[in-house]
């Protein structure tokens, strides 16, 4: 009898020890890839895309990014930064292409609606698969152009003095590179696009 009981109760610790192997804890399961505090996908602002498409920063990661911010509506320096954009974007491999994203954040978003923007894109041939146009409330213009160091001011009801950055972003939201001024030699951004994307390729 003793025999038996002890029997059973061996055979009751390996059932148990079986159930609880396999139950995944939490420390057991993949821990989640982390975002850097540095990251600008920490932002938790909300975008409108020219296809009036709602996102967040984070839906862009995994990509490199290359960001300038700009108004439809500026008839002196934002056209030479689209140009300086296009100029870089014609510039980098073919390869490499599918994983770089050419995002232009407006800082006029009473002006530019989605469907502002759609129209602007098209007209300035910026309506790609990789071209993005972003409208956003003021608070979160705002809040990104301070992470981007560009400086804007309104100087009149559709004229505005700001910066002129184009800024290269890796996949994990990381400001890596940033180009100063309209016109510059963009020699150095385009190989810090190229060596950025070959991260992202990779994963």
């Amino acid at each position: 009898m003793i025999h038996k009981m002890k029997n059973a109760h061996f055979i009751l610790l390996i059932t148990s020890i079986l159930l609880f192997s396999c139950n995944t804890t939490p420390e057991q399961q993949e821990p989640e890839v982390s975002i850097s505090n540095e990251s600008i996908f920490n932002l938790d602002s909300k975008w409108l895309t020219e296809e009036n498409k709602e996102i967040m920063l984070k839906d862009l990661q995994g990509q490199t990014l290359v960001v300038a911010m700009i108004y439809t509506s500026c008839e002196a320096a934002c056209p030479i930064l689209l140009a300086d954009m296009q100029n870089i974007a014609s510039k980098i491999p073919t390869e490499n292409q599918p994983f770089v994203r050419y995002v232009l954040v407006s800082i006029d978003p009473s002006t530019d609606t989605p469907q502002h923007l759609k129209a602007f894109a098209i007209a300035n041939q910026m309506d790609g698969e990789n071209w993005s146009f972003l409208q956003g409330d003021e608070k979160s213009i705002r809040e990104l152009a301070n992470v981007l160091s560009v400086k804007y001011k309104q100087i009149e009801p559709m004229d505005f003095s700001h910066s002129n950055i184009i800024t290269v972003v890796d996949q994990n939201g990381i400001i890596t590179f940033q180009q100063e001024g309209l016109g510059t030699d963009n020699t150095e951004t385009i190989g810090q696009i190229i060596q950025v994307t070959k991260k992202a390729i990779k994963n």
